[in-house]
């Protein structure tokens, strides 16, 4: 078992036809993922790496039975594609997209819970089962597989800390990358639950960083109800006052979201927390060892 994606997940590309959607349907194809499906209005009839390519997500689930949607399109249709997606019956779609408007982003959220649906993103790498599917853009080479999940809100830090817990010789069950921005179609507080209800995850991975309080809000929902060990790491502990990470979602307001209240809330809620990301490797081995010995 995995979160949200395993070998049966069937991949529409919206926007395939474009440089970024050619490029990672190729890279998801090496994964092992199932890329049934591409959608470029007018482009019907052709292929992108042996992917046929329809006019509409709705054709392309009748033909296909896709079943999860990456998002390619540039943000002024963003909006329209996410929709298109949820009317066609995809229930899991995940927005690389960035610079999507924020009202946009409300009316793709709400629109898509109201039918059932999950988002994952905006502007983010996407998610990865390693060993069985990848949505999104999350390099191949950095996995391996295992029974760590990894949750984050940053790109890179994704990329960097998953290399890292490979190089140490443990693999990883599912990895989400969120988000930075300031609405995301799934939060901490979200992915946390299914975690902890995946027999096939042993500990979590929470890499965070400053602004909003999607870390504040994760580190209580871990505290009530969060059985498995958690290792968190917050990002932007040493960012000046005054000043906001680059992300649109890292905006400190009213005395919460620095970094100094997430790793408190976290350390209060039991998580290990790391002063640097490269400690979380280290800090990970020592848990599966500890958990290997039982």
């Amino acid at each position: 078992m995995t979160v949200l994606v395993d070998a049966q997940t069937r991949v529409v590309v919206q926007g395939i036809t474009g440089h970024q959607g050619t490029v990672h349907t190729r890279q998801m194809q090496l994964f092992g993922t199932q890329v049934v499906a591409g959608v470029t209005p007018g482009k019907a009839g052709t292929e992108v790496e042996g992917v046929p390519v329809f006019d509409s997500v709705r054709d392309a689930v009748a033909k296909t039975h896709a079943n999860a949607s990456c998002i390619f399109v540039p943000a002024p249709f963003a909006k329209d594609a996410l929709i298109e997606a949820v009317d066609a019956g995809i229930l899991l779609s995940v927005v690389v997209t960035e610079h999507i408007p924020f009202h946009d982003m409300l009316v793709m959220y709400h629109y898509s819970k109201s039918k059932g649906g999950r988002i994952i993103g905006p502007n983010c790498p996407g998610i990865a089962a390693p060993g069985l599917s990848k949505v999104g853009i999350i390099p191949n080479v950095v996995f391996r597989r295992g029974r760590v999940g990894v949750i984050s809100r940053s790109g890179t830090l994704t990329y960097e800390i998953v290399n890292g817990i490979s190089e140490h010789g443990i693999g990883q069950s599912t990895c989400i990358g969120l988000g930075g921005d300031p609405v995301v179609g799934t939060s901490f507080v979200d992915a946390l639950p299914m975690f902890e209800s995946d027999p096939d995850t042993d500990l979590i991975v929470l890499v965070g960083e400053i602004g909003g309080q999607s870390e504040e809000d994760g580190a209580e929902y871990i505290r009530q109800h969060v059985t498995k060990p958690v290792v968190a790491y917050i990002a932007g502990r040493a960012s000046p006052p005054g000043k906001r990470m680059g992300h649109a979602g890292a905006i400190i307001s009213r005395g919460r979201g620095t970094a100094e209240t997430k790793l408190a809330a976290l350390s209060a809620a039991g998580a290990q927390v790391a002063r640097f990301p490269y400690e979380i490797p280290d800090l990970v081995a020592q848990i599966v060892a500890r958990q290997n010995r039982r």
